[in-house]
């Protein structure tokens, strides 16, 4: 046999070699994929998976689909009630959804479905942890200024329209915890100590679910509360 023709022949073995460990490859990875649906962004979110790569991008899907959102929540067992539409105008509310087990105070308010998924998923992953881990005790009750009003961006007589204005936010202003303990933003945001990595943890926390999440660092309007909502806007916004 030629050296050309040995050459050719170890090239041909060597591209079937790559190719059989690149089809492996492939199918490893797909099977893992599988295994693993909080990485897999053809896999139907569940708001059971732990976090995974793909999950704020499922999230994000939830804010063009209230159907598959509200489907969402039944396939993870989460309690909600779909209410009647309400409100006109820039303030129509078309979607509001209620939680049905969340330890929302002084009530649990409607809000757009998106809205209440991200809630969900954030006291799971977030509030409930950082509160056994940083203050050792769960959460009994998250405190609100409420979803719904109807306004535009800081109240001004003009502009842009607030997400509060069809429910698509929540204001966060504080926690209680079941060993009485009692956390505020306002009070303890600039603290040193537990409560104030607690307010920290849970905010960077909201930021896996939440399009907007604000907090006292993005000015002096927040200074008492966390605001987040689900604005569909292409970037999520982290402060």
């Amino acid at each position: 046999m030629s050296r050309s023709k040995t050459n050719s022949h170890y090239r041909a073995a060597a591209r079937a070699v790559f190719l059989l460990i690149v089809l492996i490859g492939a199918i490893a990875g797909w099977q893992w994929l599988q295994n693993h649906p909080e990485h897999n962004p053809m896999a139907p979110l569940d708001l059971d998976d732990p976090p995974g790569w793909a999950t704020r991008t499922k999230i994000a899907k939830l804010r063009e689909d209230v159907g598959e959102c509200r489907a969402v929540l039944e396939r993870s067992e989460v309690a909600f009630t779909v209410l009647d539409p309400a409100g006109e105008g820039e303030c129509a509310r078309t979607d509001r959804t209620q939680l049905g087990d969340y330890p929302l105070s002084p009530d649990t308010p409607a809000v757009t479905c998106p809205v209440a998924a991200a809630l969900e998923i954030w006291r799971r992953d977030s509030v409930g942890p950082a509160a056994r881990d940083i203050m050792g005790s769960d959460i009994a009750r998250i405190e609100h200024f409420g979803a719904y009003s109807c306004r535009r961006i800081n109240g001004s007589e003009a502009g842009a329209w607030s997400e509060h204005a069809t429910a698509n936010a929540i204001d966060i202003a504080g926690f209680v915890l079941e060993d009485g303990q009692k956390i505020s933003v306002l009070r303890d945001w600039d603290s040193e100590g537990p409560k104030a990595q607690f307010l920290r943890a849970v905010r960077d926390g909201a930021c896996n679910g939440f399009a907007t999440v604000l907090s006292p660092e993005y000015n002096a309007a927040h200074a008492d509360h966390f605001h987040f909502d689900q604005d569909d806007r292409w970037s999520g916004v982290c402060r």
